[in-house]
């Protein structure tokens, strides 16, 4: 009887090895680099649209809060009248009442203000203060809160009319604080590519208007 020869068997050489690995490793990478792209676009995606609405936040609180402006004096001038707005090319002073549990306080006086970040930038700073009723200075409420940072350029300019009913231009300060301005805009340019859309917010009484009994009637509008 004779025996059955038994072949060894075969095996990957080295080379074959080599090439698998060479292959494997250029698959991983590649899974890895999708990866990191994908999560790249989300983290993206993502910031843009909290930027997105950080902005509109920022446009929707400026037009509401302006509109509601009140004829509350803020201070008094060195002739002893009342100053109901304070504004210039980048801070705002003026008496509105605030929205939700807030607004429970009264009328507070709100500052905006453009301060610089440090890096270049600016950051839209609102401040709010109660008024108490007896007449004593504003107190403090909570810390500033940021409404938009990262702006590249911007501030606030203001037109309106005299105590003599003649116009006042466009202007980067707002001449006479016993008078509200009739309008209010504000341009800002956000970093990145975000826009900011040209914001004219009228204002709706002047404190030294007649006519009424209590001195208060709505202001018309003036050609732009």
């Amino acid at each position: 009887m004779s025996a059955v020869a038994i072949k060894p068997m075969a095996g990957f050489t080295l080379l074959e090895v080599l090439a698998s690995l060479v292959l494997l490793s250029l698959l991983l990478v590649g899974v890895y680099s999708g990866l990191r792209t994908a999560t790249h676009s989300v983290r993206s995606g993502t910031a843009s649209v909290e930027r997105i609405d950080q902005i509109r936040s920022a446009q929707q609180f400026l037009q509401r809060e302006l509109a509601q402006t009140m004829a509350q004096p803020i201070r008094r001038n060195d002739s002893g009248e009342n100053i109901y707005f304070q504004g210039d090319a980048h801070e705002m002073l003026f008496v509105a009442p605030m929205p939700g549990y807030l607004g429970k306080l009264g009328p507070q006086l709100e500052s905006l203000k453009l301060i610089d970040d440090g890096h270049g930038d600016a950051s839209l700073v609102l401040t709010l203060a109660v008024l108490p009723p007896d007449g004593s200075p504003p107190k403090a409420l909570g810390d500033p809160q940021v409404l938009l940072d990262h702006i590249k350029s911007g501030g606030f300019t203001y037109r309106g009319v005299d105590a003599q009913g003649k116009p006042v231009p466009w202007s980067t300060a707002w001449p006479d604080g016993r008078l509200l301005p009739l309008l209010v805009r504000i341009q800002l340019q956000p970093s990145g590519n975000y826009a900011w859309p040209l914001m004219e917010i009228p204002l709706r009484v002047n404190p030294l208007a007649s006519g009424t009994p209590s001195g208060l009637q709505p202001l018309n509008g003036i050609a732009r």
